[in-house]
Formats: C-alpha cells, structure tokens, sequence
C-alpha cells in the first residue's frame, strides 16, 4: 500500500511544480510583461472558458448521471459573484475602492482571489483524479498524471497572468499560485483514504468550479480587454484568446482520458 501512495504523492507533486512555469515564462528577460498584459489576459480568458467548456463540464455531465448539473454551474457562478462584491465591499470600506471601469488598475483586484479559489478546487480535482486511476492500474496512474501535466502548462500559464493583472507582485503571485497547486497534494490523500466520498462529490465540483472559471472570464477578464480597441492590439488579443483556447481544447479532447 505504501508504494502505490508514494507514487500517488510524487506524481501530484511533480504536478503541483508545474505551477512554476508562468513564472519561467513571463520573467523571461526577453519578455517585457507590463506591455504584453493585454495579450496574456486575452490567452488566460480563452484558456478558462475552454477548460469550463471542453473539460469541466463534459467530465461533471459523464459522471453526473442523473444530478442537475447546470445548477451547480448557476450555483458556482453566483457563489463567484456573490465573493467578489464582498471583496469589493471590504475594499471599499477600508477605503482601497477603484472603479472596475478603466484600463488596467494597479490596485489589488478581487479576481485574483476568485482565480486563486477557483484553480484550487480544480487542483483538488486533479490530485483527486490521479490517486483514483493509480488505485485501478499504477500504468494508468503515469498515463493520467501525463495528461494532467499536459492541461496544466498553458492553464498555469493563464493563472499566472490573472494574478499579476490582478495586482500581485510577481513574488508573490508565484507563491500563491503554488500553494493553489498544493491542493492537488490534499485532493489526492483526500482521494486515496476516502475514495468513495469523493466520487459523489465529484461531479458537483466540477460543476461549480466550470461555474466559477466561467464568471472570471465573462464578468472580469473580458470586459477588461475591450477597454483597448485600437485595431492591431485588438487583433492581437484575439489571437491570443484563440491561442489559449485551443491549446486546452486540443489537449482536453486528445490527451485527457
């Protein structure tokens, strides 16, 4: 029993170092972020409603069976709504208030909370669903763990540019994004002496967690880049939307059992 956990615990954690690769990416000497914000917002909203879309909801639906699965979606978007007007209103009650409107604010914005709460239950997800598939066949435990590390890669990146946007110091946005990825650590423990808890909870989960990344996409990230409608730099941003969302719609259909 002790090998099969060992090797349940490495693969997650190998998983959970790929949060890094934002960091790698984007402090990049030849990168310079502050003008290329637009473009990795615009890769990070295309990558989350893809991963709402094309992964989230088709694995909540399979493994739903009869649940009312769009609910909790509803459900996961309002509870995201309803988070972040109350981060608003603390930030407004401390005096720290800023208009949403604009372009991009350097003041501490609720999303990246919201991304931050919203990535980490998909991570417990992950963690979740590697410790069921080294449970069935240890070959089927690589297999998944591949795929995970697969999807991650372009969603870390997007994360990454959430917190930044939202406010955080690089430091510091490397540091949390981490600690979300540890999740995966907690999903997979969870999943390994409670397997059975977590498959009923499972589909609602995802469900709410699709809801989630939904709204920070639609309700934060989107409407932040039609701020900027000068033609070349909308293209750009299109593009990039594109980019991160077929990146995660490739590797959803082709790579993720």
């Amino acid at each position: 029993m002790l090998p099969t956990l060992a090797n349940i615990l490495l693969s997650v954690l190998i998983v959970s170092v790929i949060s890094f690769i934002g960091a790698l990416t984007l402090l990049s000497k030849f990168i310079k972020f502050d003008k290329m914000m637009f473009w990795f917002v615009s890769f990070a909203a295309g990558a989350m409603l893809s991963a709402a879309f094309f992964d989230l909801l088709p694995e909540a639906v399979e493994a739903g069976g009869d649940l009312p699965i769009f609910a909790y979606v509803f459900l996961g978007m309002a509870l995201f709504f309803l988070v972040e007007k109350l981060l608003y209103w603390h930030h407004c009650h401390h005096g720290s208030c800023h208009s949403h409107h604009g372009h991009m604010h350097k003041g501490m914005k609720p999303v990246g909370l919201l991304n931050l709460i919203g990535d980490g239950v998909h991570n417990f997800l992950d963690g979740a669903i590697i410790a069921s598939s080294y449970l069935v066949n240890p070959q089927l435990g690589v297999v998944t763990t591949i795929a995970v590390i697969l999807h991650e890669i372009p969603q870390e990146i997007g994360d990454f540019s959430i917190l930044i946007y939202a406010g955080f110091s690089k430091g510091k946005a490397l540091f949390f994004n981490f600690l979300s990825a540890l999740t995966a650590i907690l999903g997979a423990v969870v999943a390994y002496f409670f397997a059975g808890a977590v498959e009923t909870a499972e589909p609602v989960m995802l469900a709410m967690a699709a809801g989630g990344f939904i709204y920070i996409a639609a309700a934060d990230l989107i409407p932040e880049l039609h701020h900027d409608q000068d033609y070349p730099k909308a293209l750009i941003q299109l593009v990039w939307f594109a980019l991160g969302a077929f990146i995660i719609y490739l590797v959803s259909t082709f790579f993720v059992a």
